[in-house]
């Protein structure tokens, strides 16, 4: 903001030299039109310094409104889920989990509108990692087209900021800071508020939520690990009815994953299902990645390397937080 402010200085500076070079004409009253003339002609710009001084009004101008709408989304939530999603993705072993994005169910819930894919699996399974695959393809399938919505959400018991509101929220920054300009039911929201001093009531970020995701063709929302959602003054119950009511009224795709919790299942009992486990393929490719960390003698056997690929495949069963454990003690001498 400093800088902007100091852009601005520098830009009426300008103008003020500019006009200080006329003081050498100054009229006097009573002076005659030819006089007159002559000191509007000496007011005169040349064309580049007037472009190079609109340049500089206009790029300070977009600074000042991307700084004042990102005032405006830290606002509304400063929750920002990028950093799990990051995070998340950087951990996966190049080309697993390909069998997800590539399965029928997938495809089918990502080219038909409204869709519900729910994807439960055990704990250690790599639930999180897959949703985080799910975001980067959808982030890269669609980088090009502003009609098309993404948001997505990491739960997590232990993050106290996960309240009802918190994460429609979020849901709400995300689809907003993704349109060409902040909607204007946004901005008016916030100049509402902020001469009261108050904030945003869960009915208020409800409609606004509905009135943004409305302005995209599609929206893709991506929820992870369901069953940390928070439990306590109905959180869960009410987060999904929210979610489910924006996709009845509005072309939205929901993607969630969680473990087997019965109410959770009940919730998705007409929506299309796939199990996420670490598949044959993907620990195959895991360990083939990581065969080179063993001791020279087993390098040495091939005949050995088959046995401990197949006694992991095996004992692994379908846990991907097994084959981090693995790595780890593969380190520890």
């Amino acid at each position: 903001m400093e800088d902007i402010d100091k852009d601005y200085w520098n830009v009426l500076d300008e103008l003020q030299r500019i006009l200080d070079q006329t003081t050498d004409f100054g009229f006097e009253s009573g002076s005659d039109n030819r006089t007159r003339r002559r000191v509007w002609k000496k007011l005169e710009l040349k064309a580049e310094d007037i472009n190079e001084l609109r340049s500089h009004i206009s790029t300070n101008n977009k600074f000042l409104n991307a700084f004042n709408e990102n005032l405006i989304l830290d606002w509304l939530t400063p929750i920002d889920y990028a950093a799990q999603q990051r995070d998340f993705f950087n951990r996966r072993q190049a080309g697993t989990g390909q069998w997800l994005l590539g399965s029928e169910e997938f495809q089918s819930w990502l080219n038909t509108g409204k869709q519900t894919l729910f994807c439960p699996g055990i704990p250690g399974s790599g639930k999180s990692i897959i949703a985080s695959m799910v975001v980067d393809s959808l982030c890269t399938k669609y980088q090009k087209d502003p009609s098309i919505g993404i948001a997505y959400i990491y739960c997590n018991f232990r993050r106290q900021d996960q309240k009802l509101d918190d994460l429609l929220a979020s849901l709400l920054k995300q689809l907003a800071k993704s349109q060409p300009s902040l909607p204007g039911i946004v901005k008016d929201l916030y100049d509402r508020h902020k001469v009261k001093r108050t904030r945003l009531s869960l009915e208020e970020i409800s409609r606004c939520l509905q009135a943004v995701t409305a302005l995209y063709s599609r929206v893709f929302i991506v929820l992870d690990a369901l069953d940390e959602c928070q439990v306590s003054h109905g959180c869960r119950p009410k987060f999904l009815s929210e979610i489910f009511n924006l996709q009845n009224k509005l072309a939205t795709n929901l993607f969630a994953t969680s473990r087997r919790i019965p109410e959770i299942v009940e919730r998705f009992n007409k929506s299309i299902s796939l199990e996420i486990r670490a598949s044959d393929q993907d620990v195959q490719r895991y360990l083939d990645s990581h065969m080179s960390q063993l001791p020279l003698y087993v390098l040495r056997d091939p005949g050995l390397q088959h046995e401990i690929r197949t006694q992991i495949i095996k004992a692994v069963d379908g846990m991907c937080v097994i084959l981090n454990i693995l790595a780890t003690n593969a380190h520890t001498p």
